[in-house]
């Protein structure tokens, strides 16, 4: 079984982190993996950094930004990678654009990702049509799920199509803004996250995009089945970097 499944069943409330790799030092994507394990996070995406990021928030942006002028690559990442299952049990995605995976080659990226220890990629521009025609056996032989995002806008029928073609959970973006935007969550959201819920969706749902303390947390996972954390943990970093990951996580939950 896929460790993202497991995890999702064996625990409720799960706490997943958003980082860049690469960021804010080159070398700090395996002391920050470990350290998000060792203060109990329970699930990890590591961000592969994009030149034109066009769905990220301006924290985000600029990590990515100076994660490419440290000089992450791909290439880079998985070498970074390779050894990560020694130390690092927890699930581990891969999220990013699907420029980059297109540019290294779909089946070797994906390949690359088994042979490294990834359990799943989030690339929220990658069409459910163009995956499920084209790319959906790839990951399957590779042993990849795919998480597909849902927003405030997005209507029940293509909600239903989505759970359909999941096989993990389903990443419910808590607006239609930019990431890191909000600091809190309103009726509007709250409807929003209770709306799906009764829908009652074979895939469990994990809210991102504004969860950045311990009452977006608890808010997020009163209706859901996990938060995701980012701007606010990258921000963390810029401040305090690695040395700061044990306090900022015990502030959460």
């Amino acid at each position: 079984m896929n460790r993202i499944t497991e995890k999702i069943k064996a625990k409720s409330k799960l706490l997943s982190i958003y980082f860049t790799a690469g960021y804010p030092n080159l070398e700090d994507t395996i002391p920050i993996l470990e350290s998000l394990q060792a203060n109990g996070v329970d699930m990890i995406e590591i961000g592969l950094p994009f030149s034109d990021p066009l769905a990220d928030g301006p924290t985000i942006q600029a990590s990515g930004t100076q994660a490419l002028q440290n000089g992450m690559t791909t290439t880079l990442l998985f070498e970074q990678l390779k050894d990560i299952r020694k130390t690092v049990s927890i699930p581990l995605i891969a999220m990013g654009y699907f420029n980059p995976v297109l540019q290294y080659g779909v089946e070797n990226f994906c390949k690359k990702c088994q042979e490294v220890g990834i359990d799943g990629l989030i690339l929220p521009d990658l069409p459910l049509a163009e995956y499920t025609e084209h790319y959906k056996a790839i990951f399957e032989k590779y042993g990849l799920i795919n998480v597909f995002l849902i927003t405030p806008q997005t209507s029940d029928e293509r909600i239903h199509q989505i759970d359909d073609a999941s096989n993990g959970f389903i990443y419910m973006v808590s607006s239609a803004s930019v990431t890191g935007s909000n600091s809190s969550f309103g009726n509007a959201q709250t409807d929003y996250f209770a709306r799906i819920k009764e829908m009652n969706l074979n895939n469990p749902q994990i809210v991102g995009f504004g969860i950045n303390n311990s009452k977006t947390f608890e808010a997020a996972t009163k209706y859901a089945s996990g938060a995701i954390i980012g701007s606010a943990f990258i921000n963390m970093l810029t401040e305090k970097g690695v040395d700061g990951i044990e306090e900022f996580v015990k502030a959460i939950r």
